[in-house]
């Protein structure tokens, strides 16, 4: 109901379906009876229910009527009727809590007089609402039909006053209608409700014996009674709430018409170059600031909604698997939403999992006798490590290659992720550069920057990494030479790869060490920690490795290139004169790839012989493979990622991003601001604000005028 003192006669409008708007006025109440029947059944035939929470709204517009919403619930039900579900019952009783549950709604309780107050049941639903009955207002409608059953006093008496059902300080009021319900003016409408309460009173003083505690009970009886107290509580409301809501809306008509000259400056500045480059370089600034800040590991927006586990990770990235690995590879906090540094990092633990989830695959007898022999053939006396080497150097790039570049491809996933989460911190702190939603052609130019900064990187990385397998795997890699005998390496299982990282999820087990990667801190007591997969051994040969190798002898002295190149790989002497050649050669025949090859032991299939040589070729070939893994893994990969990926992102972000999308010229610039559609979604935001601005400022006015009546 609005207040409108130029509406004579009342002028009801009802809300169009599904939009803000209002259709033309009815006069007729027969009309408006029709449209709210029509509308309910049309509604309740689509959603094949008896009842539906979608509202009604009707506006009437009248001259003698406040400014007050009135929301007619149906009425309670105890049993569906047929055909109707089960559940309307209590699907009503929802609805009418869930709207009753504001606390500056008044409730307005209707029951039949023919109902006793101790079979009330819905009495004690409104109970549940409001405990005190301090904003509930009960009425008993149809009390003439329950007057003939009162003799005496005390009967009536006691009916009126509840008592021991709603307190003392509770009194409900008892009205009843004219029971003529023909089309009839509002002036003959309000006379006969007046004769309908001056007949109640007269019987209760005539036709009980006794009459009734009128001084007590007769404020209450009576429809007019029931205005008049109606109309009071209404005004008090309207004292109570009239400074905050007069406060509350000069704040929004304040909102509001800054939104509108921002949205008035936002149009004009689409015409004005040097205006759209410094808003646009700030807010680009500002996505760039929010990058970093969430790389270097902030918690907003919320990571419950923003964040995702390493399945979601795996799933919304289209990179479900590890290639290569058979296994299952869960990094510690697998379960917990992260995004930005924090994803990253696990990203990067799951990496060094799957990496050294991965061994060495077995090779057939043809394979290893044709790179052996090979090897035998060039008068070689390192044959067999020659060829362990050759297998190891083949499995690393057909098994390390793969698990690199995916390891890319999931860290540039989850740094091109950050991107909407920069937007959102942008609009929650709402900078005044930072609300930039009307252009739509901008925004797309500033995703596909981005993405195509983030893709670059991965690109970059994706090379950076391949060198560091094709270093490790090349010939002259010194990787695969450390002790020709060295014990194997101990297993460097995705458990033990647990160690480097910190489990925070609740699926933690205990064993997981606290301890993250200690690149950077020192040991205790000058211990020397020996990072997962290295021994002491594999430490000394990684020293050996960085000593200088002389020069290759010349083709001509074959005895010497096969003796004197394993006492230099191992650093161990310098010269290699005739006196060291020769004791050398006369007496340390003990190296079993030369006596093999001398006696002929390393033709397949001539006994037992060959399937040692096949045996030890394949132990060591998984031995070189886990030197190449261990030292790719640790040495080169890690760090190369970490600097290839977030450096990048915390410097020269802003730099990239801005060389693409600001290093051309206007008419370019330009094209980003006027394209098709820009324009039209910010002309449609200004003329809704406009809207709202002048229905909060009518608000305003006319609340200011009920104010000062009050």
């Amino acid at each position: 109901m609005v207040h409108d003192a130029s509406a004579l006669e009342p002028r009801c409008r009802f809300q169009e379906e599904d939009s803000e708007e209002y259709g033309s006025p009815l006069v007729l109440s027969s009309a408006i009876a029709d449209v709210i029947k029509s509308r309910t059944d049309a509604l309740l035939k689509k959603t094949k229910a008896a009842v539906s929470s979608k509202p009604i709204v009707m506006r009437a517009e009248y001259a003698h009527c406040p400014n007050l919403t009135i929301i007619d619930t149906p009425g309670f039900v105890l049993k569906a009727k047929k055909g109707e579900p089960e559940n309307t019952p209590d699907e009503i009783l929802s609805m009418v809590k869930s709207l009753a549950s504001p606390p500056h709604r008044i409730l307005l309780f209707l029951q039949q007089s023919s109902v006793e107050w101790c079979s009330s049941l819905w009495l004690d639903a409104i109970r549940e609402i409001d405990p005190t009955y301090r904003r509930t207002v009960i009425v008993v409608s149809k009390f003439d039909n329950r007057l003939k059953e009162f003799s005496d006093r005390w009967e009536v008496d006691r009916y009126l006053s509840a008592s021991g059902y709603l307190g003392d300080s509770t009194h409900p009021f008892f009205v009843a209608l004219p029971k003529d319900r023909g089309s009839v003016s509002n002036d003959e409408f309000r006379r006969q409700i007046s004769q309908v309460d001056s007949e109640v009173v007269r019987h209760l003083r005539e036709g009980v014996k006794g009459g009734f505690d009128e001084e007590k009970f007769k404020s209450y009886i009576g429809f007019g009674r029931l205005r008049d107290f109606l109309e009071s509580e209404l005004q008090k409301k309207y004292k109570e709430a009239a400074p905050a809501t007069l406060a509350l809306l000069e704040q929004r008509c304040s909102e509001v018409t800054s939104e509108l000259a921002r949205m008035d400056s936002k149009i004009q500045a689409t015409s004005d170059v040097s205006h759209l480059r410094k808003f646009a370089m700030m807010h680009v600034a500002s996505i760039s600031n929010h990058v970093g800040a969430l790389i270097d590991g902030a918690a907003d927006p919320s990571p419950e909604q923003w964040g995702k586990t390493t399945v979601e990770e795996r799933s919304q990235s289209g990179i479900g698997v590890w290639p290569g690995v058979i296994a299952s590879v869960n990094p510690p906090n697998a379960t917990l939403r992260l995004y930005g540094g924090a994803a990253f990092e696990r990203v990067m633990h799951e990496f060094r999992c799957a990496a050294y989830s991965i061994e060495c695959p077995s090779v057939s007898r043809e394979k290893v006798a044709n790179i052996l022999l090979a090897h035998a053939g060039r008068g070689g006396g390192r044959a067999r490590t020659e060829a362990a080497a050759e297998i190891a150097r083949a499995a690393a790039k057909s098994w390390l290659a793969p698990l690199l570049d995916t390891a890319c491809d999931r860290l540039a996933f989850v740094l091109g992720s950050l991107f909407d989460l920069a937007l959102e911190r942008n609009r929650i702190q709402d900078l005044e550069w930072g609300n930039m939603d009307g252009y739509v052609g901008f925004h797309a130019a500033l995703r596909c920057a981005y993405n195509r900064f983030i893709g670059n990187l991965a690109k970059h990385c994706k090379q950076l990494v391949r060198h560091h397998l094709d270093s490790a795997t090349s010939p002259y890699s010194q990787v695969c030479y450390f002790n020709d005998y060295a014990p194997s390496y101990n297993k460097f299982s995705q458990a033990s790869a647990s160690s480097f990282f910190l489990e925070l999820s609740d699926t933690g087990s205990a064993s997981h060490d606290t301890r993250r990667d200690q690149e950077n801190i020192p040991p205790e007591n000058n211990a020397q920690e020996t990072p997962p997969g290295k021994t002491a051994e594999t430490r000394d040969a990684f020293r050996e490795s960085h000593i200088t190798i002389p020069e290759t002898p010349s083709p001509d002295q074959p005895g010497d290139a096969a003796c004197g190149v394993v006492k230099k790989e191992l650093g161990i002497c310098n010269d290699v004169g005739p006196r060291k050649r020769a004791s050398r050669m006369g007496g340390n025949y003990k190296n079993s790839d030369y006596v093999a090859l001398q006696n002929g032991g390393v033709l397949f299939g001539n006994g037992e012989r060959s399937s040692s040589a096949y045996s030890d070729i394949c132990i060591s070939a998984a031995q070189h493979f886990a030197r190449i893994r261990e030292v790719l893994v640790e040495r080169g990969v890690t760090s190369t990622l970490n600097s290839g990926f977030l450096t990048p992102c915390r410097d020269r972000i802003f730099v990239a991003l801005g060389l693409d999308l600001f290093a051309v010229n206007d008419e370019k610039f330009m094209d980003m601001f006027v394209a098709p559609g820009a324009i039209d979604v910010l002309q449609s935001e200004r003329e809704s604000l406009m809207k709202r601005q002048k229905m909060l400022q009518s608000c305003l006015n006319e609340f200011k005028s009920v104010a000062q009546a009050l």
